[in-house]
């Protein structure tokens, strides 16, 4: 015992010394090895015991309770059964004894502890285990105790981790479910007993006015007044004691039910006293009337009251979250609507106390969150089961939902109702599409609530009406690249659009008014410019007027975004029937983007600069980006008065460009600008009128790009317009036969465009990088960047389209492309050059490669495999960055559309190619712990040996034909088994995303060319790669992976299953660390010879342990 003790007067003083502040990092790696040393002795658990019990120094406790789980978890099988038996009932005793006395986390590991032994030994050499809980639980005394074991053995035993094996987890599910009855009837009863104990003594407060006011939603909702009059009892108030338990029973539950299936066991009983627990948290006088007596009769705070509705309501989830429900179960499942939706007419009602806000706002956060999962669980998964029910009136829970959603105290609360009305909509949408027959009579049934729901959330984006609520919302900082305002906004939106599918005439008759009245006061400005000696002023002074102006200019930017957002119910089918609708609109946002470009609000001066002139801007920005939405529209629109050229649709497109055109400038502000370009774009792309090239506007943009004098926009704007040019050149009009698409008119005019836009960067020669350059480095750079960046946006673009316009795009770069490879050598060693050029080079061979030629093709490639040396890798991968290891990236994605190429053109570059991989690329990244080029080089190697497989194996018309010769011819075989290897390489490396890519691509090999059947994959490569695999397994390196590896494995294992079973996994099963030779036995026997090999494979990762 002296030693013992001796012992823990160090121990504790080791623990002392290691969580001091002054103890230096080498001190605590000594005192953690001594520790370890200790824990790993044979009968350490011993003095871990007397520790237990005789210390109170948590520390110490706490590593005696990691000792003991170490040993149960890792070594329990080499444990001697005498140990084992002292272990079970020590440990126990223990708890029993010091439970009370405990600090609450040293209890719950003991608990934990325990909890382990019986995931290890119950029910064989652990009989008992359960039986003792029950009778925890059964004792008054030790409830609290016996729940907490309870909800331990529930998580630890039903949701096991993984270190356990398939047969043991289910073995362990099935006795756990062989209890729930058993353990459910036991926790009804607590529920009940706390309840009933309480409810006799509660005082019944005075009726108040509204109390009989449940109306008739309150009788449609619950079947009889019984129902009703029972949850309207008054909720009890109760001591510290009781809400612990409740607490703790209310725990268990939950977790329960996260896993048990829906059956009888659930009874109506326990979902009654589920749902009286859910009242607290929605009873406001009873958290007050529990906050004055509290103080004075050891009674429960109204926070902790709250607590107990948040983990009711966990529990009625856990319930909804489950999918599959057995009809038996239905009629519950009725029951729980009807009592949850009680307690939303109660969350919801109005009264003079209190508006439906304030009283959300006095809740409980989380059990606010939680109801609300409650009915998006409703609407997603059960919504289509109850609707049926004709005593469940959904219109009745919408007006409910409507009014919850509307008075959320909280943005995300807000947030969280909207996704619930989507859930809703799409529901009732794909209802339709599945019933066109009763179209009509679903939607009557829903009208008014669809309107009502479209209107208000209308409403909430407009300062008009919600100022102060939108004046909270964040509008700079960025998250997910949206603001709060933005994402506020959009989920409007998406409400507002989907109530448009539905409800197309009822939504543009609501919407378009408003967006009237707020467009009537921004074309109104115009009376109040005046000028100034500056230039023009807006002459609105008054803070008040400004305020006003201020919130009309953000709604009218939020309506247009609206608007933009139904542009597509106003296409294909509906056409016809909606034209003057949207014509009406479309005129609308031609007039006003305009008008704005002619009075140029952008830059007027103004009494409040930094609010209102953004205001302007923003307006404008977005009424360009509402009518780049109905493109699509005019695209149809097009189409149909082709033949006619109707002088309105002429006209349409021709105020447009009048429109834009003005904004085409280095003067405009970038938001604006690009708006503008995005709109240019689109006419250029998607309508695609014949003769947008001869309107003026369009001519004086095309003079604009083409001038050498003109100042350069943007980059980005620079780009846009420079593609809407080149797309009105090369992109066919719809609806004309070729021989009316005037293409030597516009390939010549191509010509001159891209001649324009690259007249500086033609002019470089190869000198420009020596030290007796013309002109500085940078200005070379300059030109190269904003050359290439616009020519590659041509092509990429272009790359998808007739084989026509892909032609006369090359001609017109032609040039271009030869400079650039003549440039290419000289910029070798100028990274950020070599990025763009090769960035360029690569959108060529994507898009392009049939038009440049065979020869030229190769001359780039020759080219680039000459100037890619291993000293030339070297330096990009290892010492220039990540712009170097994108260089090489890049050639490499050059090489792929190469590798990938059907016929004989380019496979005499095969053999450079894998050289190139193999002897210089690889071997510099093969040990560099970073996964930069690694992906691209697999990828690589995977497509060359996928589009090019009779490279490597030969395979003849005779051997296909007779069965007996099912050996292929084998070739280049030093590079294959060299690509083989990488891979294989490449699973002992910890990054998982190449092992997941790697791991894939060797499996679509196997499924498209049989792999893993190929002789010299047989008999030189499998096993190894099994061996890695299984390795993988059972370190668990790779867990996430665990199915696909398990799966590879099988595939590799059943190419010779009886190769695996005799010779390689004895094998395998001898060369396991920490695996005795009587388990090693065990696992051999246990592995049978079928086709459970997933399951084996999965015991002996856990056996392994």
């Amino acid at each position: 015992m002296a030693s013992e003790e001796a012992s823990l007067r160090a121990l504790e003083s080791l623990m002392t010394e290691f969580f001091h502040d002054c103890t230096t990092n080498e001190r605590k790696r000594e005192i953690e090895e001594l520790l370890n040393n200790f824990a790993q002795q044979i009968g350490a658990w011993r003095f871990c015991l007397y520790f237990l019990s005789s210390t109170r120094n948590d520390y110490v406790m706490m590593y005696s309770l990691t000792v003991f789980e170490n040993l149960i978890n890792k070594m329990w099988l080499g444990v001697p059964s005498q140990d084992k038996m002292e272990i079970r009932s020590c440990l126990p005793k223990l708890l029993l004894a010091h439970h009370k006395t405990l600090p609450y986390f040293i209890r719950n590991k003991l608990c934990k502890v325990i909890v382990d032994i019986g995931r290890q030994d119950w029910p064989m050499f652990y009989h008992d285990f359960f039986t003792n809980i029950l009778q925890l639980i059964q004792s008054p005394v030790t409830t609290p105790l016996g729940l907490i074991m309870l909800k331990t053995t529930s998580e630890e035993l039903a949701c096991p981790r993984e270190d356990l094996s398939v047969a043991r987890k289910e073995e362990l599910r099935k006795l756990l479910l062989d209890q729930v009855q058993t353990v459910l009837g036991l926790l009804t009863g607590i529920l009940e007993t706390v309840w009933d104990k309480h409810s006799v003594t509660a005082a019944t407060p005075p009726p108040s006015p509204t109390s009989g006011e449940s109306g008739d939603l309150l009788s449609n909702l619950l079947q009889s007044p019984s129902s009703a009059k029972l949850l309207n009892q008054p909720i009890p108030i109760l001591d510290v004691e009781s809400e612990y338990i409740c607490s703790l029973a209310l725990e268990c539950l939950a977790h329960l039910f996260s896993w048990i299936p829906l059956s009888a066991s659930i009874t109506p009983s326990l979902l009654t006293t589920i749902f009286h627990f859910a009242r607290f948290g929605c009873d406001i006088r009873a958290r007050k009337m529990a906050s004055v007596n509290g103080s004075s009769q050891n009674c429960v705070s109204g926070q902790e009251r709250g607590r107990l509705g948040v983990l009711a309501m966990s529990c009625i989830n856990e319930l909804m979250s489950k999918n599959c429900v057995p009809m038996e179960f239905e009629e519950y499942l009725l029951r729980m609507f009807q009592q949850t939706f009680y307690l939303l007419q109660k969350i919801t009602k109005d009264n003079n106390a209190h508006t439906v806000k304030s009283r959300l706002e006095e809740l409980d956060e989380s059990y606010i969150e939680k109801f609300t999962d409650f009915l998006r669980l409703f609407v997603s998964v059960h919504l289509r089961r109850i609707e049926s029910y004709s005593q469940f009136p959904v219109v009745e829970f919408l007006t409910l939902l409507f009014k919850y959603t509307f008075h959320q105290p909280t943005h995300e609360g807000y947030f969280s109702c909207l996704d619930i009305w989507t859930l809703f909509l799409d529901y009732l949408t794909s209802k339709i599409k599945s019933r066109l027959g009763d179209k009509e009579a679903v939607l009557n049934r829903y009208e008014d609530a669809l309107v009502l729901l479209l209107t208000e959330v209308l409403n909430r984006i407009q300062f008009r009406y919600n100022q102060a609520q939108l004046e909270e919302l964040d509008d700079e900082t960025l998250d997910d690249d949206q603001t709060e305002w933005q994402r506020y906004l959009r989920q409007s939106l998406e409400v507002v659009a989907k109530v448009m599918e539905l409800l197309p005439t009822h939504a543009f008759s609501t919407l378009f008014p408003v967006l009237q009245d707020n467009l009537e006061v921004y074309l109104g400005l115009q009376q109040f410019i005046v000028t100034s000696g500056s230039g023009h002023r807006l002459n609105i002074t008054a803070e008040n007027d400004c305020r006003r102006l201020h919130c009309s200019l953000r709604d009218l930017s939020s309506l247009l975004q609206a608007v933009g957002r139904l542009a597509e119910y106003f296409i294909g089918d509906v056409f016809a029937a909606r034209f003057n609708d949207a014509l009406t609109v479309v005129e609308r946002l031609v007039k006003v983007t305009l008008y704005g470009s002619q009075i140029k609000l952008y830059n007027i001066e103004t009494a409040v600069p930094s609010v209102l002139k953004p205001d302007l801007i923003d307006v404008h920005a977005q009424s360009l980006a509402a009518l780049q939405a109905y493109s699509h529209w005019l695209a149809q629109y097009c189409s149909e008065v082709h033949r006619q050229n109707t002088q309105q649709f002429v006209t349409l497109i021709s105020t447009t460009m009048d429109a834009i055109t003005p904004l085409i400038s280095t003067k405009v502000q970038d938001k604006l600008l690009l708006s503008a370009c995005h709109l240019l774009v689109s006419l250029a792309t998607t309508v695609r009128p014949v003769f947008l090239i001869s309107i003026p506007a369009v001519q004086k943009v095309f003079n604009r790009i083409t001038d050498a004098s003109a100042l350069r926009l943007v980059d980005k704007a620079q780009v846009l317009v420079c593609r809407a040019l080149s797309n009105i050149l090369l992109l066919p009009w719809p609806n004309l036969p070729e021989n009316e698409q005037q293409w030597p008119v516009r390939s010549i005019n191509h010509a001159s465009l891209i001649s324009a836009l690259s007249r500086d960067y033609r002019n470089l020669k190869p000198s420009a990088v020596a030290p007796q350059r013309k002109m500085p480095l940078d200005d070379t750079k300059l030109i190269i960047h904003q050359t290439l960046s616009v020519l590659e946006d041509i092509v990429e673009n272009i790359s998808g389209e007739s084989t026509k316009s892909r032609q006369i795009c090359y001609q017109s770069l032609q040039e271009s492309v030869q400079v650039s490879l003549a440039l290419f050598p000289a910029f070798i060693h100028q990274s950020d050059v070599t990025d763009e050029m090769l960035s360029f080079f690569l959108t060529l061979f994507r898009g392009l490669r049939v038009q440049m030629g065979v020869p030229f093709t190769e001359q780039i490639i020759q080219t680039f495999l000459n100037m890619f040396t291993r000293e030339q890798l070297a330096e990009s991968i290892l010492h220039e960055g990540s712009t170097g290891c994108r260089v090489v990236e890049k050639f490499l994605k050059i090489l792929q559309v190469v590798v990938q190429e059907p016929g004989q053109v380019f496979k005499p570059f095969l053999p450079s190619i894998i050289a190139l991989c193999m002897e210089q690329v690889y071997p510099i990244i093969a040990e560099r712990p970073s996964p930069d080029v690694k992906a691209e080089l697999f990828e690589l190697l995977f497509r060359t040996l996928h589009h090019n497989w009779r490279y490597f194996f030969k395979s003849t018309v005779l051997a296909s034909v007779q069965r007996g010769i099912t050996e292929e011819q084998m070739e280049n075989e030093p590079q294959f088994s060299a690509i083989m290897q990488a891979f294989g390489q490449s699973f002992l490396q910890p990054d998982i995303h190449l092992f997941k890519q790697n791991l894939f691509y060797l499996e679509t090999l196997n499924t498209k060319q049989k792999l893993y059947h190929k002789k010299i994959f047989r008999t030189a490569m499998l096993f190894q790669f099994v061996n890695v695999l299984l390795q993988v397994l059972v370190h668990k390196s790779h867990d996430l992976l665990q199915e696909e590896i398990g799966i590879a494995i099988y595939n590799m294992a059943s190419v010779d299953f009886d190769g695996f079973f005799a010779a390689f996994l004895p094998e395998f099963l001898t060369s396991c660390d920490g695996v005795d030779a009587n388990q090693k036995s065990v696992l051999g026997r246990n592995f049978k010879m079928d086709r459970r090999l997933a399951q084996s494979l999965c015991d002996t990762q856990c056996n392994s342990e």
